[in-house]
């Protein structure tokens, strides 16, 4: 079935977890975005059932580390190394050329260890700050919003590096794809946090619209590791919702 081949497509693009074998074509991928909140949601549950095996063994910090720790596994810190790829290219290269050169190269620099480590920290210190009934929403929430945030960006950025991984997404995506994975975004993020949900979904549409404007002044386009960069971002910023009282 297409449908089924579009759901594997999606978690086999953003996550490292086994996948039987599925039918792909060169409209797959792009078919597949439609999936991707889906992709955060099942990504979160994986983490969240770490984080209650561990509740009532070990203290919160150890909890919202092994969250950490899984959740990179899971991604193979895809989405890391897109932010740290990121914040080398943009804070070392003035034109765009030198930008898109840094960020293909595979050696992280000083910029994307600072900002990759303030990162981490920040994902930490929020995580372990959420009362224990918002852990499960806002990690969902979380990972469901950022991913979604892929879709906006392909719609409206073309690729900056032709044959690169954004290259597979940028300027392909459908209205009925981008359409319907917003409204699954949109359903799934409502059922989760409730009246919460408003402040989250303002953060991701602003950070997003913000991620557009940038990549587009500077590069004129989008790459993979754009895409990376801005769902960390947005990850952060629901969490940061999160421990709002």
């Amino acid at each position: 079935m297409k449908i089924w081949s579009d759901v594997l497509a999606a978690f086999g693009f953003l996550t490292r977890l086994p996948l039987p074998r599925y039918a792909y074509d060169a409209d797959t991928m792009p078919r597949s975005a439609k999936f991707y909140p889906l992709v955060g949601l099942v990504v979160a549950a994986l983490a969240y059932a770490v984080y209650r095996l561990l509740h009532g063994h070990v203290n919160a910090n150890v909890q919202c580390a092994s969250v950490l720790v899984v959740l990179v596994m899971i991604t193979g810190g895809f989405h890391e190394e897109g932010l740290a790829d990121v914040a080398d290219g943009f804070g070392g290269g003035r034109t765009r050329e030198r930008v898109l050169e840094i960020m293909h190269d595979s050696r992280i620099g000083g910029y994307g260890a600072i900002v990759l480590t303030l990162s981490l920290l920040l994902r930490f210190a929020l995580l372990t700050s959420l009362p224990f009934d918002r852990v499960w929403p806002y990690l969902a929430g979380a990972h469901i919003l950022c991913r979604w945030s892929i879709l906006p960006l392909a719609v409206l950025l073309p690729p900056a590096r032709p044959g690169s991984k954004g290259a597979l997404l940028a300027g392909r995506l459908s209205k009925s794809t981008f359409i319907t994975g917003t409204l699954l975004t949109l359903a799934l993020c409502a059922y989760l946090l409730r009246i919460r949900v408003f402040a989250p979904l303002l953060a991701c549409v602003l950070i997003v619209l913000l991620s557009i404007a940038y990549y587009r002044r500077r590069l004129g386009g989008i790459t993979g590791d754009c895409f990376g960069a801005t769902m960390q971002v947005v990850e952060i910023a629901v969490y940061f919702c999160g421990v709002l009282p």
